[in-house]
């Protein structure tokens, strides 16, 4: 079995970016990812907000990462890991495929925006359903959304797309939302904004391209139709840190606890970048920022 110097779990900007950054330093790198090389920007159709690239899809994005990943010298390896055991300089790396040995481990698992759950959601994704304002909100200027969800990341939408859109409908399953008030009242103050308290989204409407979605008020039962351009759900994300709760401290919500320097509570030798730790803002570009300093910062293990 090969012993690498850095195993990075997660294959998406953070991790392909700490995957470049070891093998820049002359470190030997195995990146392990489960399903979709790039992470969650390949799901966005355009990205207008990266640096050097003006109009890309996010797929375009994510196979220059992959390339310059592998031109570097980076191995890569399908398979989902599932734990982490050993100590600094003799990890060891279980996937439900085969086990990996590494000197340290960076974890760069991302997160993943929670879903409704509804019939065609993944279809409709980048054709009327979106997760990200500020990835997508510019595509939707003078036309009408509905933003679905109702704490400070949904009413944070919301105002944003307020300020483009020429209607904002915001709906919330519970009768109150669960915000910052100075949100809620920041929203009520603009004229475009309708707000639908206790109801909830159970059907998407359209072939193609979203057309509407289908209501139902949690209180009466009545069910409605609403004509909209688009949608963003925001009703929270999920991490995808369960497998390693034995390794590193995750707070009540599942991330990884750590602050800018990458450096979890953890056995040392385990580093973590991107959305898969606590952090205030989860944009591709942090998420690179991340991968630089976690693999510098395993750089820096590596030689003392």
């Amino acid at each position: 079995m090969n012993m690498y110097d850095i195993i990075v779990i997660g294959a998406g900007p953070a991790g392909l970016t700490a995957a470049i950054y070891g093998r820049r330093a002359e470190k030997t790198v195995l990146i392990l990812e489960k399903s979709t090389f790039g992470g969650q920007i390949t799901h966005s159709p355009l990205v207008e907000n990266y640096p050097g690239f003006p109009t890309a899809s996010g797929n375009e994005i994510a196979e220059k990462m992959v390339e310059q990943a592998l031109a570097q010298g980076a191995e890569i390896e399908l398979d989902t890991a599932i734990g982490i055991t050993g100590s600094a300089g003799s990890f060891t790396v279980q996937g439900e495929n085969g086990s990996y040995s590494g000197k340290t481990v960076i974890l760069a698992t991302g997160s993943r925006h929670r879903m409704l759950g509804l019939p065609r959601e993944m279809e409709l994704t980048g054709e009327g359903v979106s997760y990200c304002a500020v990835c997508d909100g510019a595509f939707y200027k003078g036309k009408t959304v509905a933003v679905i969800g109702g704490g400070n990341s949904a009413l944070q939408e919301a105002l944003l797309l307020a300020a483009g859109c020429s209607k904002v409908y915001v709906v919330q399953n519970l009768p109150f939302f669960t915000g910052e008030e100075r949100l809620v009242q920041d929203l009520k103050a603009r004229e475009n904004v309708e707000i639908i308290l206790s109801t909830v989204v159970t059907a998407l409407l359209g072939d193609s391209l979203l057309e509407g979605i289908v209501l139902k008020n949690e209180e009466t039962g009545t069910e409605s139709r609403l004509a909209v351009d688009g949608i963003f759900v925001a009703i929270g994300q999920v991490a995808d840190n369960e497998p390693f709760a034995g390794a590193v401290a995750l707070n009540e919500n599942g991330y990884i606890i750590s602050g800018e320097d990458c450096i979890p509570q953890s056995e040392p030798g385990i580093f973590t970048a991107g959305d898969c730790r606590t952090k205030a803002i989860r944009q591709v570009t942090t998420a690179t920022a991340d991968g630089a300093v976690a693999a510098l910062a395993a750089c820096r293990f590596l030689q003392q």
